[in-house]
């Protein structure tokens, strides 16, 4: 039986040095990483909530608009912080440099934390998701301040994002493997948490299987905070968000350490 140590990722500042550096990298790529990861949310936002706004009206006793924004700052930060620790995270920004040539280069430095350090900068979802709260209150899309609760918790929904794509990082051998993932995991999950329409609207079944995402917490803890309501089972959101961090951070921890150690 494997030793609790091998089991969980050890708690260490060891990862800081990676962070760093990563943080630097991403500073350069500044100016085209926003253009990616806001534009597009965006978009949804403005062309989405003002055209089908219109024909649909008001959506669980509010504007369309309002509802479909916090739903658009969740999913946004889903697909930055996943798109990060997917591209990003395999080739560190260099073709010639991914996780295996890595490990070669450093055995020793990567062996008790590959993957964390890179985590630890996957947090462009946050300032994704910052960014987008940032328009919809100038836009009039949000009920009052505290909405300022959305910031730490765009920080969590993005660690736990993150983890979770490091694990389909882990397991990728190229690029291609990541189209898998956005097709058949982070669509369906976008279509189906509650950012373009309500969950109750869903089949009993499917309804209930949404609930079991991510995203859908999420959104249940944002959507009030930004909308003035009232968040019911914040608790028990916010745990099942962590869980999925917590646990997909062990889980790619361990088969990265496998893979860099092959």
């Amino acid at each position: 039986m494997a030793s609790p140590d091998r089991l969980l990722p050890e708690l260490s500042l060891r990862f800081v040095p990676v962070w760093r550096r990563n943080l630097l990298v991403w500073r350069k790529l500044l100016v085209p990483s926003v253009l990616g990861n806001f534009g597009e949310p965006m978009l949804y936002l403005f062309l989405f909530g003002y055209g089908f706004g219109r024909l649909v009206g008001e959506v669980e006793r509010m504007p369309y608009m309002d509802f479909l924004a916090s739903g658009i700052v969740c999913s946004s930060v889903m697909f930055t912080s996943s798109f990060e620790a997917l591209y990003s995270a395999l080739h560190a920004h260099d073709p010639a440099a991914d996780l295996v040539g890595d490990a070669q280069r450093a055995p020793q430095r990567r062996r008790h934390r590959p993957g964390r350090g890179r985590l630890g900068r996957h947090q462009g979802g946050a300032f994704s998701g910052a960014a987008i709260l940032v328009v919809a209150s100038l836009a009039g899309l949000v009920a009052g301040p505290a909405a300022l609760w959305v910031l730490p918790l765009t920080v969590l929904i993005g660690f736990s994002f993150g983890a979770i794509a490091m694990i389909v990082t882990a397991l990728s051998p190229s690029y291609d493997f990541f189209l898998y993932y956005f097709t058949l995991a982070l669509t369906p999950m976008l279509l189906l948490s509650g950012v373009f329409f309500p969950i109750g609207e869903l089949p009993g079944v499917v309804a209930a299987a949404a609930f079991a995402l991510p995203l859908a917490h999420a959104v249940a803890l944002v959507r009030p905070l930004m909308t003035g309501g009232t968040t019911e089972l914040a608790l028990v959101h916010l745990a099942i968000i962590t869980a999925w961090g917590a646990v997909a951070l062990v889980v790619a921890t361990r088969i990265l350490r496998r893979r860099l150690a092959a």
